[in-house]
């Protein structure tokens, strides 16, 4: 991994513009009552409906891999979680300022030891070398000279995903990356959750969370799902309450990786009649 706290160095113009363009687009959203930053307990939780939010994106794909890049397609699959500990560390690109690597620190920090909480799963921040889970807040100048490096930090990363990291479309706030132990395991090894810097901070903090949740195994967002951040509607900003049932439904010792929905739902529907009382 290149160096992870390089020296500062002002972002460009088209960067710049790009984070104008980012802080118009949470205007907007805050405007119209969206990007919520409260855990949704106002919002009545069913087991038929907590049970079926955890198929839709736990046991379902939201992006299936092309030779160009991605296409945003749902398939059926199987139960993937990290068996291994997971080890966090933060990777800034040199456009980012040093009061906002500080931020970002404190805010992965936090959010890292909440999802071990709530997992019950080992979690923590480590060093450098110890680092499994890379989470990168990266300026559009950052990415295209970072990702050469990239390749030889995660060696699996193939051509098609490199791209979605050097050329994230506009529409496209944040990216979770993940990686198996081998082909087709439901096992993961490593994962990278790319931020981008030019987010204001409340959409930044939406994408920490959501992204970050999502390399844990929750990869597919639904448009049932509520209160809930795996929503594209962008209702609510921050990890809700009903997603950290998920969280809990995912990393509860009784469902596997590699279960099927048929196998895995009689399971899920124990767990969240448990869960919901």
């Amino acid at each position: 991994m290149p160096d992870p706290n390089p020296e500062y160095v002002p972002a460009s113009y088209a960067s710049r513009s790009l984070g104008t363009y980012y802080a118009r687009l949470q205007d907007r959203l805050l405007s119209s009552g969206k990007l919520r930053q409260d855990l949704g307990k106002d919002i009545p939780l069913s087991v038929d409906q907590l049970t079926h939010d955890f198929v839709e994106i736990a046991l379902k794909d939201e992006y299936m891999r092309g030779g160009s890049g991605t296409m945003h397609k749902s398939r059926d699959s199987v139960l993937r979680r990290w068996e291994k500990p997971v080890r966090v560390f933060v990777v800034f690109g040199a456009t980012v300022p040093p009061a906002e690597r500080k931020r970002a620190m404190a805010s992965v920090t936090s959010y890292t030891n909440r999802l071990a909480r709530v997992t019950g799963h080992d979690i923590s921040m480590t060093t450098r070398e110890n680092a499994n889970y890379y989470v990168m807040f990266m300026g559009e100048d950052d990415r295209q000279p970072f990702g050469e490096s990239l390749e030889r930090a995660i060696p699996e990363m193939d051509p098609a995903t490199m791209n979605v990291f050097k050329h994230t479309p506009r529409n496209q706030l944040c990216v979770a990356l993940t990686f198996r132990d081998q082909d087709g395991s439901p096992r993961f090894a490593k994962a990278l959750a790319m931020i981008r810097a030019e987010h204001p901070q409340l959409l930044k903090m939406s994408c920490l969370h959501e992204e970050m949740a999502q390399a844990l195994g929750l990869p597919n967002d639904s448009p049932t799902a509520r209160p809930s951040i795996f929503n594209d509607d962008e209702e609510f900003a921050l990890l809700t309450r009903h997603d950290e049932l998920l969280l809990r439904i995912l990393y509860d010792r009784r469902l596997q990786p590699g279960m099927t929905k048929a196998q895995a739902v009689p399971i899920v529907r124990q767990i969240a009649a448990e869960l919901l009382g």
